[in-house]
């Protein structure tokens, strides 16, 4: 049986990776191995790694590579110390890693150096700031790309990547929003002490690129929010550089009965709070990816997303309080003509599963060669 690894060093690249993990260790064919890092280790984050446990995978290996405010170029070497030595004793046969965190660069490189094939899921993306760099470095390490579609895909192209190692699968977590709930929203609100039927979720994370002017636009949100008046869901930041200046301001919100703040949420009942919720707003991926598959308007601000995906459900602004006001109005009364199918059809695992169960995916050359567009 060969041995797949998967690395997951956020509650965003579990979810989104949780599907094809799933698939794995239904096979037969296959090991399912889980190496889980980053915020999962992480109290203030939420210690998520109790969530992957829950799901009940055979073989999960945990790793704590950070502490609290330690710089991302530690966090990525610190990574590759510890997940370099956990390969070389497991011997796995691929590695499949997600995204643009710096925990997948690192197993991007240990595995690139190790001779040891390795996939990246959702290359291909533009995300802003420091993430889109790591992102496309990732995925000139990895020798297999899982992309959501075909802009993807030709991107990756454009990067000199062979498009016979480029397969369009669907983002993976888009099986999740979906399949049918596997608990409903009422016991979901009970679960998390949500007492409010209408309400928005707030996700903001630091621009590590613009740290400097932070607090000034943390602080220009929390004041919308609050003369907002709306319900709120607050789900605190990823653990990037500049949290701590959100995690300060998001204190003003704890007086505010009609604003509840968590470090996290499980990743299928966050799915399901977002299919009941009135808008999101923020500056997530959330906002960008999953809220149009849903049909759920979105308040995109400022840069981070800068350049990805536009639709209809999206409305972009700056962190100008009018803007921000003005912005939450609109998208309450915001109506949707139809969904979007950009990211994938629900199919993922179904296609991710039938790939690797073809014996083309294992003669991968590790020597990588530049394509030249012709």
């Amino acid at each position: 049986m060969k041995k797949i690894l998967f690395l997951t060093g956020t509650r965003a690249d579990y979810g989104k990776m949780k599907p094809l993990m799933s698939a794995i260790e239904e096979s037969e064919n296959f090991e399912c191995h889980i190496f889980v890092t980053g915020m999962h280790t992480l109290k203030e984050f939420g210690d998520t790694k109790s969530e992957i446990f829950k799901d009940k995978f055979k073989n999960v290996q945990v790793y704590m590579n950070q502490i609290i405010e330690e710089p991302m170029d530690l966090v990525l070497a610190n990574t590759i110390n510890g997940f370099s030595r956990y390969i070389r004793e497991l011997e796995p046969d691929l590695i499949i890693i997600h995204g643009d965190r710096v925990e997948a660069l690192a197993g991007a490189i240990s595995g690139a150096i190790n001779n040891i094939l390795v996939a990246h899921i959702e290359g291909g993306e533009l995300s802003g700031t420091i993430d889109e760099s790591i992102r496309h470095s990732i995925s000139k390490l990895a020798h297999l790309h899982f992309v959501s579609n075909i802009d993807a895909k030709n991107r990756l192209i454009q990067l000199g990547e062979d498009q016979n190692s480029i397969f369009v699968i669907g983002s993976p977590d888009i099986d999740i929003i979906l399949q049918k709930p596997s608990i409903n929203i009422e016991k979901i609100k009970e679960r998390y002490d949500i007492k409010f039927k209408n309400y928005g979720v707030l996700m903001y994370h630091p621009v590590t690129t613009e740290v400097n002017v932070l607090k000034y636009k943390v602080e220009k949100l929390v004041d919308s929010v609050i003369e907002s008046g709306c319900n709120y869901i607050v789900i605190n930041p990823n653990n990037d550089h500049g949290h701590n200046i959100i995690l300060d301001e998001y204190k003003r919100f704890d007086k505010y009965k009609n604003i509840k703040r968590y470090p996290s949420i499980r990743f299928e009942f966050f799915i399901e709070l977002l299919r009941n919720a009135n808008f999101i707003i923020g500056n997530s991926s959330a906002g960008i990816h999953e809220a149009p598959v849903i049909g759920l308007p979105s308040v995109n601000i400022g840069s981070r997303q800068s350049n990805r995906f536009s639709y209809e459900s999206i409305i972009n602004i700056s962190h100008s309080k009018e803007e921000i006001l003005n912005a939450i109005k609109k998208a309450e009364n915001l109506k949707i003509s139809k969904k979007t199918t950009y990211f994938g059809d629900g199919n993922s695992k179904n296609n991710f599963i039938r790939i690797v169960n073809e014996g083309k995916i294992w003669t991968t050359p590790r020597q990588k060669i530049f394509r030249d567009i012709i």
